[in-house]
């Protein structure tokens, strides 16, 4: 899941940064709101956490321009009011959830992960089965048959971009793009780190390699 939190108070936007990224999400930063609405426009995210009172533009025009553009992603909005009348306004405008600050990290991964659960059920099942592999995309669970197979949350996020196209040929562009947040600049072949682990834990077999193309997850031999 890539995740793009937009917020002025720098500390702030950084230590939830990196504790969505221990939690396996692949997350991007920017501290202004014309700059928020250009990455959420042109990316491809799963969850927007975005702040009301920012420079450039404030969240509520953010929200009301990406819905108004169609674009539906999930968003939860960060603000320090806490009156009734700046949490209508903020889902009058199109935001899904809202968090007055100050907040408990705990609350906010909870409200994140509430949302993607919701938008999982109306997209399709949270759950995705490839033959006797199963990903539980919410629970963050993977299992082949009835026994629970342990993966660190880059091996998780990584196979999720492989499970959500099973069948379909996957490259690593796209799973850099969703695992990796958009600064990495290291080396793109981090990804057959991953996907040698994943073999061994899961079965060579389960993941083909497409040659100059990407990744395919099957479901047999």
């Amino acid at each position: 899941m890539r995740l793009l939190i937009v917020e002025d108070e720098k500390r702030l936007a950084v230590s939830l940064a990196r504790g969505l990224t221990a939690e396996g999400y692949a997350v991007d930063v920017v501290h202004d709101g014309l700059e928020g609405l250009h990455m959420a426009s042109e990316g491809d995210y799963d969850l927007l956490v975005l702040d009301i009172m920012l420079p450039g533009m404030n969240g509520y025009r953010v929200c009301a321009a990406l819905r108004a553009a169609g674009d539906d992603v999930p968003i939860l909005m960060l603000t320090a009011k806490d009156g009734e009348y700046d949490e209508a306004e903020g889902l009058d405008t199109g935001a899904d959830d809202y968090l007055t600050k100050p907040f408990s990290y705990v609350v906010l991964v909870a409200r994140i992960k509430a949302l993607l659960r919701r938008r999982g059920r109306s997209g399709g099942s949270p759950a995705l089965t490839v033959g006797d592999l199963r990903v539980e995309t919410a629970a963050r669970r993977v299992f082949l048959g009835e026994v629970e197979v342990t993966l660190t949350a880059k091996e998780f996020a990584v196979l999720e971009q492989l499970a959500v196209r099973a069948g379909e040929v996957v490259s690593k562009a796209r799973i850099l793009e969703h695992v990796w947040d958009f600064a990495y600049d290291g080396d793109p072949n981090i990804i057959e780190v991953y996907i040698s682990a994943l073999r061994r834990k899961l079965g060579a077999f389960r993941i083909q390699t497409v040659r100059g193309a990407g990744y395919r997850l099957v479901a047999g031999r």
